[in-house]
């Protein structure tokens, strides 16, 4: 007698009446990227666990609560939880960088699986799809702009309705230290508010600290300072431009 199996839980089968539908999604996004000059890069879908934790960051959920991890020998290799710590170390490690120092950005696209341990009920995939971007080596306002605009067209090619755009701000080595530090004694200041891994983040690393699905903990966050509100002056103007170019 046959044992019947069933898919893990939090995966699931593309079966072949929804394959086109996944076809269409990957076809449209190659298009608008090439479109822009967009070029595509594949990386293995296993790679060293180090590079995660130091891109990513130790004290962040995906390395701690949510990488498939294990040992091979000697090594610590992981299933690939994003796609752009994976794309950083193609380009450093194959001199792709030497473009870039010419003046050319290195525009590259990637299409493919990434792996997270995420809890089912919420709707999440263990094993979920991605497309991504990265253009590497531009620091004008316009490549934002960019990148952003390819984001709207992809979503207004494939007719999805009902979205909305919203922009944010990740400051510089110049303000970004600065915020860090308001947030953290504001952080320090709500301690006894927040669930134990909030603290531990506000400690470890507070911007990780938005990272929590707990919705009490989220409605104290909405008064958090914001980066926005610290901006150095290079900063304003950069975020002020990519707002021009989009509108």
């Amino acid at each position: 007698m046959s044992r019947r199996y069933s898919a893990l839980r939090g995966t699931r089968d593309i079966l072949p009446g929804e394959a086109s539908t996944w076809q269409r999604v990957e076809r449209t996004a190659r298009v608008i990227f090439g479109r822009h000059g967009f070029r595509e890069i594949r990386t293995p879908v296993l790679e060293a666990t180090a590079l995660f934790a130091r891109s990513v960051g130790t004290a962040s959920e995906i390395v701690t609560k949510q990488m498939y991890t294990f040992e091979s020998g000697d090594e610590s290799v992981c299933l690939r939880p994003e796609g752009t710590a994976p794309v950083v170390r193609a380009f450093i490690e194959h001199s792709l960088h030497r473009e870039v120092a010419e003046g050319f950005p290195e525009r590259v696209y990637y299409v493919g699986p990434m792996f997270r341990h995420e809890r089912p009920q919420k709707g999440r995939q263990r094993q979920f799809h991605q497309v991504g971007v990265e253009s590497l080596g531009a620091r004008e306002p316009l490549a934002d702009a960019e990148v952003i605009a390819m984001a709207i067209a992809l979503v207004d090619e494939l007719s999805i309705e009902g979205h909305e755009l919203r922009i944010n701000s990740v400051g510089d080595a110049a303000c970004r230290p600065r915020y860090l530090s308001t947030l953290s004694n504001w952080l320090a200041s709500r301690a006894g508010e927040f669930c134990e891994d909030c603290r531990r983040r506000a400690v470890d690393n507070p911007l990780r600290v938005f990272d929590c699905k707990i919705e009490a903990d989220r409605r104290v966050l909405a008064d958090a300072p914001t980066l926005l509100d610290g901006l150095c002056g290079d900063c304003e103007e950069h975020f002020r431009c990519v707002t021009r170019l989009l509108e």
